[in-house]
């Protein structure tokens, strides 16, 4: 007589181990080419200034188009990822990015020059998500946390590569060859992710999607995230932590720093370093706090918040007309909590979902910060037209969207954690019938 069948166990944790560890490297270093390029701008705004004889606002627009492509594609990657699998997406995304930064090194004109930076937002949007998905397909549970810090961190170290590498070459040999020689890069690592990566180990495949169909598919897959108070939760998390520094490091920190507060270009270019030197430090503090407890995650995240609120106020509320060098070095110290704090986001969405939404709700995460961003971006220019250049007053617009985020969060936050005690629903073996086909 044969035994009794149950529902099927869930699958085992991946192994992780060196192979994981080198399949992971091939993803992290396809994200870590993206950065570089996602961030060439930033030591590049009065070249491109004089290139393509545009003012500020025009000079702004890069910056801004380019968040608006990678937030506006976030779920459309998400639902790739979990369609296509790892490996497609981030092929579509290198070759993307790659051809993004050899069309600005050679753009004519300034809209050329949009299309290509829109171009290349769209290959960028590709690549974090997908670096997320090898973490959880290739690692145990336990450190994917870890995982997704170390690879913010490797991220990071491309906005370094951009100012310590890419800023001279751009001075020294000119703009062509700089943007043009740095292209190169996307098809450096194109050839082993083409050739060796993998999308999970072997006997670890998800369970396939139940599909109903392009439409059907998309709906289910977005619904069935949102639903899960994890998901938004994590969105949440991630819109509230991220964009300040973002923000800071984007557009609006350098002129802060020299405008406002007086600093030459030398000095306030070393507090720019020092908020990605700090954020590296930030990301393998909290990627190690998470993995071990994951009751850190709030306080974590809370923490962070609190304190930016807490610095940004005592520098723009500090009596003197320049705030002291101490004062301004702190506010760029917890600045830099800011990225690894929002990559907390994911460690809520990740226990919410299965394995086959994991993209969708990455997805659905990693929207957050990237339109709270964008919305500080717009906010602060037009109140800084508006006010004559008050930068206290336009930055104040910073606690508006803390304070929304914040009030999200605790509302989230109980059901959130009731939801992750409850056992994730067994994927459905069937696959949807098309409401044509019904009878």
């Amino acid at each position: 007589m044969s035994a009794p069948t149950g529902p099927p166990r869930p699958p085992l944790d991946p192994p992780g181990g060196r192979r994981a560890l080198a399949v992971w490297a091939i993803g992290v270093a396809v994200y870590f080419v993206a950065v570089i390029f996602r961030t060439s701008l930033g030591v590049a705004g009065l070249d491109a200034a004089d290139r393509f004889h545009v003012n500020a606002s025009a000079l702004a627009t890069f910056s801004i188009l380019q968040l608006l492509v990678y937030a506006g594609m976030q779920i459309p990657v998400g639902l790739l990822v979990d369609r296509l699998g790892t490996k497609r997406v981030l092929t579509m995304g290198a070759v993307l990015f790659t051809v993004g930064q050899l069309g600005f090194a050679l753009a004519p004109s300034y809209g050329t020059a949009l299309a290509a930076r829109a171009l290349l937002g769209c290959g960028d949007a590709m690549t974090f998500i997908s670096v997320l998905r090898l973490g959880t397909r290739w690692f145990p549970a336990r450190r994917a946390p870890l995982m997704a810090q170390l690879a913010g961190l490797v991220g990071m170290a491309g906005n370094l590569v951009s100012t310590l590498v890419l800023a001279p070459a751009l001075h020294g040999l000119g703009w062509v060859p700089a943007f043009a020689g740095s292209s190169a890069a996307g098809l450096l690592v194109l050839v082993p992710l083409v050739l060796f990566l993998r999308d999970h180990p072997e006997g670890h495949a998800p369970q396939p999607a139940a599909r109903a169909g392009g439409g059907g598919f998309v709906r289910r897959q977005i619904a069935e995230s949102w639903r899960e108070p994890g998901t938004r939760l994590g969105l949440w998390v991630h819109f509230t932590t991220q964009f300040p520094a973002m923000v800071f490091l984007l557009l609006w920190g350098m002129p802060f720093l020299v405008e406002a507060q007086g600093l030459s270009r030398g000095t306030a270019g070393g507090l720019m370093t020092l908020i990605v030197v700090a954020n590296m430090g930030f990301g393998l503090l909290y990627g190690q706090l998470v993995g071990r407890r994951q009751g850190a995650r709030i306080p974590l995240a809370l923490g962070t918040v609190a304190a930016t609120a807490a610095l940004w106020g005592a520098v723009l509320a500090y009596p003197g007309e320049r705030a002291p060098m101490w004062l301004l070095t702190t506010l760029c110290v917890v600045l830099g909590a800011c990225g690894p704090a929002s990559m907390i986001g994911f460690d809520f969405a990740r226990p919410a979902n299965p394995a086959e939404r994991q993209g969708t709700a990455s997805g659905i995460t990693n929207m957050g910060g990237f339109l709270a961003s964008m919305t500080t971006l717009l906010a602060v220019g037009v109140l800084l037209d508006a006010t004559g250049d008050d930068y206290r007053i336009a930055f104040s617009s910073v606690f508006f969207l803390e304070a929304l985020g914040l009030s999200q969060i605790l509302r989230l936050r109980p059901a959130a954690l009731a939801r992750e005690r409850l056992p994730l629903p067994a994927p459905d073996p069937q696959p949807l019938v098309p409401a044509r086909a019904r009878t």
